[in-house]
């Protein structure tokens, strides 16, 4: 907890002209700032508050807010409600739905196992909201598990993208992209981070692409990286061990014992160049046809759903979706995205599919 909000919480708190109330139960902790559990003291519905210090060293939270209102304009799927936000002379506070576990926490309670399904429907959704971002000319830089959540009640269904204080804009509403650059400091967590972001070359949506791959591998791979865990004296070295291990570890290694598509996946995004437009409908038709050929259905028992009916169902009650709701009737995945048809197979296709073999 920041010193200023350590402070601030001392005594209640109401925001808004007391619309809105902060508890000291905290939820979390994003890339700037800390989340805490508040309530609209109007329809006692929980919120999450995330609060940071103005005099913290490169406040965020304001970016943040406005950021997230120009998301969330037209109320798109899988991104957190803003409320309210405001500036005070120590502090900021914003004011946002309050969402369930991430994706990080719900690992742990299943044991540090995904089955493939899971593994398929999470791909399914995260590459949504990760397209949704760039469609809005931003790249969100630090893509991880803890920052997907899932959401509450009758959107139990729904993951969601959180926390872009680290975000960037990557071109502007003319289409004209940044400048390549080098020599930038690793931005985002090392664990997920793209080669080229460890390189010091500037991010761009291949990078997002690329973390969110690893994202996915270290869920298939049981939650195993082969760069994790690496000992070293300060961060720098760290960085630099995980780099290195990072580059020598083959697709086809990293990939082993996963289905083949994973390593197709992260070879297609490893082969982008710095401002191509990545074709989000092939890479969702990458894990579609895997899910089609598993025959699985898409009725949203992700593993953690499941298992807390069956703790329900073991205390008599009864066998009710995420927070008593039932679970949707299946569905087909739909990798439709109204701007992009997905490709056939071409050559690269072929080309790339050796690569994994």
């Amino acid at each position: 907890m920041s010193a200023s909000s350590e402070e601030l919480l001392k005594k209640p708190v109401l925001l808004a002209d007391g619309r809105y109330s902060v508890t000291t139960q905290k939820l979390g902790s994003g890339a700037f700032g800390d989340i805490y559990l508040g309530y609209n003291l109007q329809t006692n519905e929980e919120v999450a508050v995330k609060i940071e210090n103005r005099n913290s060293l490169n406040p965020q939270l304001s970016f943040e807010a406005r950021l997230l209102k120009y998301l969330t304009t037209n109320k798109p799927e899988g991104f957190p409600r803003l409320f309210y936000t405001s500036e005070e002379k120590d502090y900021i506070t914003m004011v946002i739905e309050r969402l369930g576990d991430n994706l990080e926490n719900l690992f742990e309670k299943c044991n540090r196992k995904f089955s493939l399904k899971t593994t398929l429907m999470i791909a399914d959704q995260s590459l949504k909201r990760v397209e949704f971002l760039h469609s809005k000319n931003f790249i969100h830089r630090d893509i991880k598990p803890d920052n997907f959540l899932i959401g509450l009640g009758k959107k139990f269904q729904s993951i969601y993208l959180i926390d872009f204080g680290l975000s960037k804009k990557f071109q502007d509403s003319n289409g004209i992209h940044i400048s390549y650059k080098e020599n930038k400091q690793l931005t985002g967590t090392a664990r997920y981070a793209s080669i080229n972001n460890h390189l010091g070359i500037e991010q761009s949506r291949r990078d997002d692409l690329e973390s969110l791959g690893y994202v996915l591998i270290y869920f298939a791979r049981g939650g195993q990286l082969p760069w994790q865990g690496l000992k070293a004296n300060t961060k720098s070295e760290k960085y630099s061990k995980i780099l290195e291990k990072k580059a020598s570890t083959t697709l086809k290694s990293l990939c082993e014992n996963i289905p083949v598509e994973f390593c197709t996946y992260l070879t297609y995004v490893k082969s982008l160049k710095f401002e191509e437009k990545p074709d989000y409908a092939y890479l969702r038709k990458i894990f579609y046809t895997l899910f089609q050929k598993e025959g699985y259905i898409l009725d949203y028992q992700f593993d953690w759903v499941k298992m807390q009916q069956q703790d329900a169902s073991s205390t008599g009650g009864g066998s009710s979706g995420l927070n008593g709701v039932v679970v949707s009737q299946p569905q087909k995945l739909n990798t439709s995205t109204g701007q992009q048809q997905p490709k056939t197979t071409t050559a690269t296709d072929k080309i790339i599919n050796l690569d994994c073999q």
